[in-house]
Formats: structure tokens, C-alpha cells, sequence
């Protein structure tokens, strides 16, 4: 890399650019792991991220000056392994999206189970013959 490079040098679009999908990326990894403890607001984060990351590959071809038309031809066509990934980005941030915000997802992040708790005392208590 040359000594010459650095994030200043870089056009106001493209610092806009890898900030949305640092950004994006930031917000999927906390909506991932709110869900894993079953939080709603995980399912929420998870589309927001979606959203930005999206976003963020719609601002890329803005910030390089190409006409999207012809990026995303590029994209589908073309591209080699540095459009791979870009591919790859666009359906999971779609499929991330549509289960993020379907019903089920709610249904199972709201879903809270009732600890069934041993009874100590009273009619249903346990005794020594019920073991």
C-alpha cells in the first residue's frame, strides 16, 4: 500500500459509502445477538441492518460515478469474485429482511415459557413416595 493512502484522500461518497456498511454490519451483529436471548427488539435491528446494508450497495455505484444500470449489469454478468460478494450481500440482506419482520419471528421472540417450579408445600408437594 502506498504511504500516500489514507481515508482522507477518499471522496466524500465512498467514506459514506464503507460507513454504511460498517455501520450495517454493526447493527446486524447486535440484532443477532439480542435474538439469540430471544429479545424482540433483536428482530428489529436485524431489519434495520438489512435496510443499511441495502442502502449501503445501492450508494455504491453513486460514490464510484457508474450508472447503476450498468452496475448492476456489471454485477450479474461480469463481475468476477469482487462482484461475488456483492451478490451474495444483496440476496442475504433480502432474505435477512423478509424473515426478520415475519410473524412467526415475533410469535417465537415473544413466546416466554413458564418455569414449571417444584411445590414444596400443599397438595401437589413432593413427598418421598413420589420419587
Amino acid at each position: 500500500m502506498p504511504a500516500e493512502f489514507s481515508l482522507g484522500m477518499l471522496p466524500a461518497l465512498v467514506l459514506v459509502d464503507l460507513a454504511g456498511f460498517l455501520v450495517a454490519g454493526l447493527v446486524l451483529l447486535l440484532g443477532s445477538l439480542a435474538t439469540l436471548f430471544r429479545a424482540t427488539a433483536g428482530a428489529i435491528l436485524l431489519g434495520v441492518g438489512a435496510l443499511l446494508a441495502i442502502g449501503a450497495l445501492l450508494v455504491e455505484p453513486l460514490s464510484a460515478g457508474v450508472p447503476l444500470a450498468r452496475y448492476v449489469d456489471a454485477m450479474f454478468t461480469h463481475g468476477g469474485l469482487a462482484m461475488v460478494d456483492r451478490v451474495g450481500l444483496a440476496g442475504l440482506a433480502v432474505l435477512v429482511l423478509v424473515l426478520a419482520f415475519l410473524p412467526p419471528t415475533f410469535r417465537y421472540l415473544r413466546y416466554r415459557s413458564t418455569p414449571t417450579l417444584p411445590v414444596f408445600s400443599g397438595q401437589g408437594a413432593y413427598t418421598s413416595r413420589t420419587w
